[in-house]
């Protein structure tokens, strides 16, 4: 997708999305075969549930339709949220991330999987898991010093709060 459709339709969505209390993450037009799919993935602080994306996907649907920002051809419209092992790229995404465990790539070249304890403006405190019956150590990362950070995906984690919400709420 050129950058100026990019910005283009990143102008025209952007106002309906955040009117619905969710950001605009991303935008891809990408062609398959004949077809052409335009996905869109928004998100919020406290994410966004089925009735949400529902609601975007018809309002972008309806502004897109009156506009010709996708042009003449057929196309499929996509909304969803990021997926769980998400790349994080701005500092609402490090936010939103707090008690995830994520893999960083470090521009003096190496790699850390920790824990996002606490976001500030300037960088974050993270806990690094310790390896071989070894504590936990607390560090600090300069948001400077990351060049990639992406959230890993947990099966096992025991002291999960959103587990033991799911599980409170089951038993109600």
């Amino acid at each position: 997708m050129s950058t100026t459709q990019s910005e283009r339709l990143r102008e025209l969505l952007e106002p309906l999305v955040t009117s619905q209390g969710l950001d605009l993450e991303e935008i891809a037009v990408d062609s398959v075969g004949r077809r052409r799919v335009l996905s869109v993935v928004v998100d919020s602080d406290t994410g966004a549930d089925l009735d949400q994306i529902a609601d975007v996907s018809r309002a972008l649907s309806a502004k897109l339709d009156e506009t010709d920002a996708m042009g003449e051809g057929e196309y499929t419209l996509e909304v969803g949220t990021p997926g769980a092992e998400r790349a994080l790229t701005e500092h609402r995404h490090y936010v939103r991330a707090t008690g995830r465990l994520v893999r960083f790539q470090l521009h003096e070249g190496g790699e850390i999987v920790a824990r996002i304890l606490d976001v500030d403006d300037d960088g974050l405190d993270v806990e690094v898991p310790g390896v071989k019956g070894r504590k936990a150590t607390t560090r600090r990362l300069a948001f400077a010093d990351i060049d990639r950070a992406r959230v890993q995906v947990e099966f096992n984690r025991k002291d999960n709060d959103v587990n033991k919400d799911m599980k409170e709420e089951e038993e109600a």
